[in-house]
């Protein structure tokens, strides 16, 4: 750990004293404590920003990164984290810079990244990342974040001051149900008539030819056990459609199966399972943080198609959440037409790419662009010759 800067502002507004740059494990570990309680005063509180899902994240993918945190303090208090890793030169793409990205950033599906500032602190602590950032030559690659309402954005808007090339553009959206106030019935009522109709016969239909029996994970044993039918389960489901990127590595299996007992432990894990006469036909892996459901992924035993069992288990984990007295219910980033089913509203998630200033920066920002026009043509080219 180091000390980067001490920045001094007008005794009128709070005061930035040091910036620390965290870069080994040891350090990170030990930030835990503090990163709890900053993130609970934070805009950005969500899961996805937690100690817990970003050390855990860190441990299975940190391999070949270099950690990158910034924490700042003003008296000894830590007030802001911009929880970043670095990429090393990558010659063959036309990365001559090293490239910043988010903690959690990638294949691991998190949403809602962002950089984590104390309440009446952001007009301090933005700035001075700002700064930061500025007075390097780096690539600033940041994903999956919350579109205009993030404090990444003002970063990067006070970056751009100094002659940084910024690009902007939505990725994703995040459908979501609010629930504050809504009863089980009363939810069912804002439902499309059909979805409303076909969830109730559905749900019949099951009752009367098994025994159903829906339970949440609550012990250590009954996790593993789950995590194992949600694996088996969601890429039976995807194997015919060409497969799932969501559990396809052993890396990957690796970082849910830790961070699902760490979120148990934490009574955060919602991890259900369906059982039709004892048998799990369906398994939906969600988690509640501080009032908020948020529906990680799910899967379904093919045999059982017929009954809509992914969809019987959807409705049971709104209506759980519902009973926990969760404000939101939260579908996380896809467009996919089930998901608009249960969900009227959507917030959409943003990358942020900026260039510094110079020849090596527009070099890279050409090179970026160029393989992206280059993987839309394949994929069109590809689609084409898939219709023929």
């Amino acid at each position: 750990m180091s000390t980067l800067a001490v920045i001094a502002h007008s005794h009128r507004s709070p005061l930035i004293t040091a910036i620390e740059k965290i870069a080994d494990d040891d350090a990170f570990s030990r930030l835990q404590g503090e990163w709890d309680e900053l993130l609970q005063t934070s805009a950005a509180d969500n899961l996805f920003l937690t100690f817990e899902w970003l050390y855990t994240w860190w441990k299975h993918f940190g391999t070949r990164r270099r950690l990158s945190i910034l924490a700042l303090r003003s008296n000894q208090e830590l007030v802001a984290i911009a929880p970043f890793w670095t990429e090393r030169p990558i010659l063959s793409r036309g990365q001559l810079l090293p490239t910043v990205q988010f903690l959690g950033s990638g294949s691991v599906g998190s949403d809602y990244l962002d950089v984590i500032v104390r309440r009446g602190f952001e007009d301090a602590a933005l700035p001075a990342l700002a700064n930061c950032f500025s007075r390097k030559r780096r690539i600033l690659r940041w994903t999956q974040l919350r579109r205009h309402d993030c404090s990444a954005t003002r970063v990067a808007a006070a970056i751009a001051k100094s002659d940084w090339q910024v690009s902007e553009s939505k990725t994703n959206v995040c459908p979501f149900i609010p629930l504050e106030g809504s009863s089980w019935d009363s939810y069912l009522a804002s439902l499309g008539a059909e979805h409303r109709y076909t969830l109730r016969r559905k749900w019949r239909t099951l009752n009367r030819d098994f025994t159903v029996r829906f339970e949440c994970v609550v012990s250590q044993e009954q996790c593993a056990a789950a995590m194992d039918a949600i694996f088996r389960l969601h890429n039976l489901r995807w194997v015919s459609r060409g497969g799932s990127n969501a559990f396809h590595t052993s890396p990957l299996k690796a970082f849910h199966r830790e961070w699902a007992s760490v979120a148990l432990g934490r009574g955060w894990l919602r991890l259900y399972t369906l059982r039709l006469n004892e048998r799990i036909a369906a398994a939906l892996y969600g988690f509640l943080y501080r009032g908020k459901f948020y529906f990680y992924q799910t899967g379904f035993d093919p045999t059982f198609e017929r009954y809509s069992v992914g969809l019987a288990t959807m409705g049971f984990s709104i209506r759980s959440a519902i009973q926990e007295a969760a404000y939101e219910y939260d579908l996380l980033h896809g467009d996919e037409a089930y998901k608009s089913h249960w969900s009227r509203h959507t917030r959409e998630l943003a990358r942020l790419e900026l260039y510094p200033p110079g020849v090596l920066g527009r070099i890279c920002q050409s090179a970026t662009e160029l393989a992206r026009r280059s993987r839309r043509a394949a994929k069109q080219l590809l689609g084409e010759s898939y219709q023929r």
